[in-house]
């Protein structure tokens, strides 16, 4: 369905960049498709973890669909905006933890993609990018902004300016990717790691995210008041109660939320 599909196993939510034979460049159409995805899984109490993949071999997605793009009038370029940053925002804003599961190229808006996940398994193949300067546009998805936090100013301004490609083990060496796997194996592993997520508390999770996304950028002081306000919420509800009647009685929890 217009690029996008979502499945759905347990409380893991898998949101899959289905375009292969445009190596998943994001065409308007999938875009919005792309934003409607993330607001019915941010919506979804039952989902706990999110799987961002992608279909086909080469690409987990290639950026903007730019020979739709080369069609498109200056108005038309304009109009189509909101609809591109929606999709980057919904990825971005969602409460689930994220995991990108990356395998050949990550370009410019598939390199932003992944990084407004919280975490990125990358396999051997996965080839980071952020070109958009190399044909005369700026980053647009959160790459100058997403890029400066995960890398630091110096590697972000490395990537930006010079438009240079990462291979899998320079990635992990920047920090880009998180986890390096092999061939193949992005997707199976990043479905791991989600179930993990998933079998935790989901209102400690959504707390923690909550708190970590918000501290970005501010001072120690203010970081702190916003963990206080997230072990708040957590430690008042239903969730600390089972958990640590689970711990004492041996077993797994049933988270009640």
């Amino acid at each position: 369905m217009d690029g996008v599909t979502l499945r759905r196993d347990g409380h893991v939510a898998e949101i899959v960049l289905d375009r292969p034979e445009a190596l998943n460049a994001l065409s308007t159409a999938m875009a919005r498709r792309l934003a409607g995805v993330c607001a019915e899984v941010a919506a979804d109490a039952s989902v706990r973890a999110v799987v961002l993949s992608a279909a086909g071999e080469k690409a987990f997605c290639v950026g903007a669909d730019l020979k739709e793009r080369n069609g498109m009038t200056d108005a038309e370029i304009a109009a189509q905006r909101p609809v591109l940053r929606a999709a980057f925002s919904g990825v971005l804003g969602l409460p689930q933890p994220v995991v990108a599961a990356v395998h050949g190229y990550a370009l410019g808006g598939g390199c932003e993609l992944a990084l407004s996940a919280d975490m990125i398994v990358a396999d051997e193949t996965a080839v980071f990018g952020l070109p958009e300067v190399s044909v005369g546009l700026v980053p647009g998805g959160g790459g100058t902004q997403l890029a400066l936090r995960r890398l630091g100013p110096g590697k972000a301004a490395d990537l930006v300016f010079t438009g240079r490609r990462l291979g899998i083990d320079e990635a992990v060496e920047y920090g880009l990717a998180d986890r390096k796997v092999p061939a193949g194996t992005a997707r199976e592993e990043a479905r791991t790691l989600a179930g993990v997520i998933a079998g935790n508390s989901p209102v400690a999770v959504r707390a923690a995210k909550r708190a970590m996304r918000l501290g970005g950028g501010v001072s120690l002081e203010a970081g702190l008041d916003l963990e206080e306000n997230a072990w708040r919420t957590v430690a008042l509800s239903a969730d600390r109660r089972e958990g640590i009647a689970a711990f004492n009685e041996k077993r797994k929890p049933v988270w009640p939320s």
